[in-house]
């Protein structure tokens, strides 16, 4: 795990480096305020990545794209989240699966992501992590903050010069 939003990219951009086939999956409920940026990051990338990349909004089943990821057979999932990590707002880390069990509040879903992840790995065989985000606000509410949003914006950004073309 990384220190800061610059290492979590470079981080990022070296998990990329033999990305064939990758899923972006933007997860997030779009009733909690900044907790919808995974979804927001998912529909920012519409139009502007290739053929070779999968984009889908889980909101907040993600397990209920388990076959579309299955068949479309990726060599990279890439789950993009809130999470609550103790940084500033905006600031972002990029995660293994395997370190969920460190963060017992990381997640709402129904279905632990750490489940899904090793299941998603065991049929695919693909690399798998989480770029999660620090919120600013989870309140029951609609929109991002105004921090968050810049965050998406620069995520967006960020992963359309990583992603295979």
């Amino acid at each position: 795990m990384v220190n800061s939003s610059l290492s979590a990219e470079k981080e990022l951009e070296e998990w990329f480096s033999k990305a064939k086939r990758v899923v972006v999956a933007g997860i997030g409920n779009p009733i909690r305020t900044d907790d919808f940026i995974g979804v927001i990051v998912a529909q920012g990338l519409q139009g502007k990545v290739s053929k070779r990349v999968y984009l889908i909004e889980c909101e907040t089943v993600p397990e209920s794209f388990t076959e579309e990821i299955i068949d479309f057979n990726p060599t990279h999932v890439l789950l993009v989240d809130a999470a609550l990590l103790g940084l500033e707002p905006g600031r972002f880390r990029l995660v293994e699966p395997e370190q969920l069990t460190a963060y017992p509040a990381f997640s709402t879903h129904v279905l632990p992501l750490r489940i899904f992840c090793d299941h998603i790995r065991e049929v695919t065989k693909a690399k798998i992590a989480l770029l999660v985000i620090q919120p600013e606000n989870v309140d029951f509410g609609e929109g991002l903050t105004s921090t968050l949003q810049a965050s998406a914006n620069r995520i967006v950004h960020m992963l359309v010069k990583m992603l295979p073309q």
